[in-house]
This record gives C-alpha cells, sequence and structure tokens, in this order.
C-alpha cells in the first residue's frame, strides 16, 4: 500500500500543533492519515493517537515524525519501537533530523536513527543533570528558586494577624486580602515562625 501515516505531539494543552501539522502535510502526509495527540508527555508509554497510528500502519507503510523526540524519551524505547517498524516490514521517517530526513527503510537511515536516538537520551540526561545541579546550588546559597511569587509581604501577613488578635474575623480578613483563611493561617505561621 505504500502510505506515509503523520503523527505530532504536544505535551500541553496550550501547546500548538499546527507547525508538525503543517510539516507533514508537506511531506506528502494526506491530512486523512494525520494523528495527533494534544497533552501527552512524550514519556508515556501509551499515547491514543499514536497507539491508533501503529494499529493503522501495515507493510510497506512509512511512519513520518517531524523530530525525533515526538517518539520517546528513552534510547531504548526508540530503538524497540524500530524494531517493532522493521518486524511489520514498515518504516519510520522523521523530518528535520540531523538536517535532513531519516528514513529507517534503508541501512544507512537506521543507522543513523541509532546513533541519533542515543544522542537524544544523552542530551536529555545531561540537561536533567544540569537542572538538578543547579536546583542544589541555589537553595544551598539560599537563593530564590523561582516558581509562583507570594501575593502578599510578610509586613501585610503581621497586619493581618494584628487585625485578627484584635478581635477581627479570620475568614473576613483572608476574604479582604483575597486568599482563603487556611492560606491566611499558614502564612502567619510561617512570618511568625
Amino acid at each position: 500500500m505504500n502510505k506515509l501515516m503523520g503523527y505530532a505531539r504536544v505535551s500541553t494543552r496550550q501547546q500548538d500543533i499546527d507547525r508538525q501539522e503543517t510539516d507533514l502535510i508537506a511531506a506528502g502526509v494526506r491530512r486523512d492519515d494525520l494523528y495527533l495527540d494534544h497533552g501527552v508527555s512524550g514519556a508515556r508509554a501509551s499515547r491514543p493517537q499514536f497507539d491508533a497510528a501503529l494499529n493503522a500502519l501495515e507493510a510497506g507503510d512509512t511512519l513520518v515524525l517531524t523530530t525525533l523526540d515526538r517518539l520517546g524519551r528513552s534510547t531504548q524505547n526508540m530503538l524497540s519501537f524500530a524494531d517493532q517498524l522493521r518486524d511489520r516490514q514498515a518504516a519510520l521517517r522523521v523530518l528535520n533530523l540531523g538536517g535532513g530526513d531519516v528514513d529507517t527503510s534503508t541501512p544507512m537511515g537506521s543507522m543513523v536513527f541509532t546513533v541519533m536516538a542515543a544522542l537524544a537520551q544523552m542530551e536529555l540526561e545531561i540537561k536533567r543533570e544540569r537542572i538538578t545541579d543547579s536546583v542544589t546550588k541555589r537553595r544551598a546559597a539560599g537563593k530564590d528558586l523561582g516558581g509562583r511569587r507570594q501575593a502578599f509581604t510578610d509586613s501585610q501577613i503581621r497586619n493581618a494577624a494584628r487585625l485578627v488578635g484584635a478581635g477581627e474575623s479570620a475568614s473576613q480578613v483572608a476574604r479582604d486580602m483575597g486568599m482563603s483563611r487556611a492560606t491566611l493561617y499558614r502564612r502567619i505561621r510561617e512570618v511568625e515562625g
């Protein structure tokens, strides 16, 4: 049959999948043969549309991806997947991999895919290591780790505590500040603690 089946994925629902879709269609994939996962992490073993694309593949077909990271995160999973495709007599084509296409139906494409899968996993592990190291160093130095900023200063929380101590309803003070009573009490404990 020799069909091209396209697969695109974004990890969050807020991300845009249009660019991947456009690239796959430009590579010759028919719109009816596109499988799109929205809000699905590449680390998950089961991805509904990815599984559907695999089930639709027949001997001679090619699964087309825009980039290698759309396939998965570990070299072992990627190589296992490549073996599954070979067993089905199907191929994998990755657009934009090292400046060109890689097609696993050829011996050279298969070798390049194997090397690139290993490099992709190494890159991910190095990135994780750097992030962990950075967080550890910032914590040790007492620096800010980012995240959501406190909406109220310690001074504002102390003033709220004074109001509660003077007989004001904690629920009303919290409501006036735009937070829950539990959050107000937690913040007072943090500031006074």
